[in-house]
């Protein structure tokens, strides 16, 4: 916050001549005595650190004061140009914040920021291996990946493991940030809502899910592995559905995906338990009779109920909607970034002492985009206007469906997504795979690389490579 040093004058004839008290407010150093210049009459100057919307100044007995409103509308407007340790006077635009192998393309009207990278010779480069891991022949899958950061992150939160993952599969890695998030572009939907045209919402489940499938495209592949983090694994697990056929194998690493508490059962549909012998019998067909118009009824009434539900829900979300429209919920946003952005990443670690300046610089670099707050606004929006769809059953009833590889990985540590979440839902997708990591939080890919390295190397040999893996590991 900016201040002012405002000058306390107060006149006393018993001060000895040429003597005034200062406090030095850069250094913060306690008051000293200087030699006044004034010879006229005698003064006594405390010069203090206040701000400056609020002065004080005094002759003699009297006073004046500035409004107390300016004061407080000024630490509003200097708390605006800090959130999260990040600067907000001078936002950016995403591009002007590039790293050097950034790269950007255009996906449905939003400039989607990306990193790429080919596969090297492991011995090109010893410095990202260990000596053990610099020995180990890339896999030669052809099968390039794609990964998908979790809520809040983006593609920063794969920088240590893209180029391990494309020298180990000897395939192309690319990762891109996700509307909202990241150096992707910035769109306000809230002012396009009136239009006929209503193209895709940017921030909806929907927009990842297309832009996943269009970088399968962009690289050229028929099929991908999909890699997901946290809320990422619930994209990847939606592309699984909408395109199954062009997903090689799944990665979920802290899955964000609520897992079923019961694993779904076939139920035997083949007989309703009625006796076939009764059928023909006048008081037994009275009774089927009967037993079809109740239920008839009570369906009925399940309808109308579940219409009243969805219409009292459908106004619940309309007036949510309309305060997450509103300038209080950009406020409200700032504010919780402000304050539990940084120690969310550092609750995200194991070990929150490693998170350093670079971690906290790479997460809090997008808050430097112009937009920012308005964006994380419409995501929340359309995350809340999302709902089920009619024709298709919950996701937790589907997970039974997916028939390609699948490998979870887990810390046994996280605060985040309890392991346990993980176990869950190992059991409920058919032949996956769980990997729990000994000492480790909700980014196993940051906090131990070389271990999520080798449990994909594992996986990968066992989906692609005909070895013989058990269900479930514990790496140290």
């Amino acid at each position: 916050m900016s201040v002012a040093a405002t000058v306390f004058q107060y006149q006393f004839q018993h001060i000895p001549h040429g003597i005034a008290i200062s406090r030095n407010t850069q250094s913060r150093q306690p008051y000293n005595v200087f030699s006044h210049p004034s010879s006229g009459h005698r003064n006594l100057t405390l010069a203090t650190t206040v701000p400056h919307a609020f002065s004080l100044s005094g002759s003699g007995a009297g006073a004046q004061y500035s409004s107390a409103g300016e004061l407080v509308a000024t630490g509003r407007n200097e708390r605006k140009k800090r959130i999260a340790g990040v600067d907000q006077d001078e936002l950016l635009d995403p591009k002007h914040l590039a790293d050097p192998d950034s790269c950007f393309c255009e996906f449905q009207g939003v400039e989607i920021h990306h990193k790429l990278y080919e596969p090297e010779s492991r011995s090109s480069d010893n410095s990202l291996y260990g000596q053990h891991e610099a020995q180990t022949p890339s896999l030669e899958l052809g099968l390039p990946m794609i990964l998908l950061h979790g809520f809040g992150a983006s593609v920063f939160s794969w920088n240590k493991v893209m180029k391990r993952l494309a020298s180990l599969t000897g395939s192309k890695v690319l990762a891109f940030d996700r509307p909202a998030f990241g150096l992707t572009s910035r769109h306000n939907t809230f002012e396009t809502q009136s239009s006929d045209a209503k193209p895709l919402n940017p921030y909806s489940m929907a927009f990842s899910l297309l832009a996943t499938l269009y970088f399968i495209d962009f690289l050229a592949a028929q099929k991908a592995i999909l890699v997901g983090h946290s809320a990422g694994s619930l994209v990847a697990v939606d592309a699984y559905f909408e395109a199954p056929e062009r997903i090689a194998a799944l990665i979920l690493v802290a899955p964000a995906i609520l897992a079923p508490r019961a694993i779904p059962k076939v139920v035997d549909t083949k007989g309703d338990g009625s006796d076939s012998n009764d059928q023909g019998k006048p008081r037994f067909k009275l009774f089927e009779i009967l037993h079809k118009f109740i239920k008839y009824v009570t369906q009925s009434i399940i309808q109308l109920m579940k219409r009243m539900v969805d219409m009292l829900n459908s106004l619940y979300k309309k007036a949510l909607l309309s305060v997450l429209r509103s300038a209080f919920a950009v406020m409200l946003v700032r504010m919780i970034i402000d304050k539990f952005g940084v120690a969310a990443v550092r609750t995200a670690w194991y070990d929150s002492k490693k998170v350093d300046e670079h971690i906290i610089d790479g997460y809090t670099k997008p808050l430097r985009t112009k937009g920012w707050d308005k964006a994380l606004v419409e995501f929340t929006a359309a995350m809340l206007a999302k709902g089920e769809s009619e024709t298709k059953p919950p996701l937790s009833k589907r997970l039974h469906e997916i028939s390609c590889p699948v490998l979870i990985v887990t810390g046994d540590a996280d605060r985040i997504v309890p392991s346990w979440n993980a176990e869950r839902l190992s059991r409920a997708i058919p032949h996956s795979k769980l990997e729990v990591i000994k000492n480790c939080g909700h980014l196993p890919h940051e906090e131990k690389v070389d271990e999520f390295v080798r449990v994909v190397e594992k996986f990968l040999q066992r989906a692609f490579g005909g070895l013989e893996e058990p269900s479930l590991q514990a790496v140290t």
